[in-house]
Order: C-alpha cells, then structure tokens, then sequence
C-alpha cells in the first residue's frame, strides 16, 4: 500500500449550495476556493459550468489565480445518448471551463439507465467510456461519479 495517495476533493462549492436558502455570489466562491486551498484540498468542484452562469464566470475567474497544489474541477454529466461528444453542448462547456479536472458523473444504476435516460446498458457504458477518453485526450485529469451505484 505504500506508495499510494489519498486525494481530498471538495464539492461545497457545487453540492453545498444545494441546501435549502444557500446561494453564493460569485465572490463568496473564489473566497471558499481560497480558503480550501490555504487548508491544503486536494481538489475542489468550483461548479457545474452548463448549469449557470455564475459558475461560468467562477471558472473564468479561476483560471486568473494560483492556487497552489490545489487543482480546480469542473463538473458535468456524460454526453447525451446518441449524441456525437462533439455536439453535446453540455460536453462542450466543460472543455470551455478549461479546468485541470474534469467530474462527471453517469448512471449507474441500470433502473435510471433505462427509464431516466431511456437507453441501454450498453449505450450506457460507451456514453461514459466516450466520455473519460474524450477528456483525456485534452489532458484533463477525470474523476467519475458514479450516480447511485450504491442503489444498483
């Protein structure tokens, strides 16, 4: 075991405005992200870049910091069912948030593949593969969510 490294990845930026009455402003993110970084976290999850502005802008801004050993991450869904990765536009927002992490998350329960996306197991898995390869060829470093694996 020797040799391996525990990566701490941190998603208050992105997860932890899910709460009821939580909104941070575009300057309350970059002093979260700051502060993050200051404590040393590995990773952090500055948004969901195809879901809002404000996280857009978060990843525009980012990019103008340092941030030390702390890699900032993006995160997003696989590409669409029966979508070519280069015309899925929700693929194509987080390459534009150029950041060094890329996090998608995919189904992974086989109850969601078929009736929430209305497609196959097998569709399922090249949607993710596409996915991780298409991001890798851009150098980016990816991290897969496996939505309700736990429930599969």
């Amino acid at each position: 075991m020797l040799g391996r490294t525990v990566t701490l990845y941190d998603t208050t930026l992105r997860d932890g405005t899910q709460g009821q009455g939580i909104s941070f402003s575009l300057l309350d993110k970059l002093r979260i992200a700051e502060k993050l970084a200051q404590f040393g976290m590995g990773m952090i999850e500055g948004g969901w870049p195809g879901s809002n502005g404000k996280d857009l802008d978060f990843f525009r801004e980012a990019r103008k910091r340092s941030w030390g050993q702390t890699k900032i991450a993006a995160f997003g869904s696989t590409r669409r069912a029966h979508l070519e990765i280069s015309k899925d536009p929700q693929i194509q927002t987080l390459r534009e948030a150029d950041t060094p992490v890329v996090t998608f998350f995919g189904k992974s329960w086989k109850l969601h593949v078929t009736e929430v996306l209305g497609t196959t197991p097998e569709e399922n898995r090249a949607m993710i593969a596409d996915t991780v390869r298409y991001f890798k060829q851009l150098n980016r470093e990816v991290v897969y969510d496996a939505e309700h694996f736990f429930d599969g």
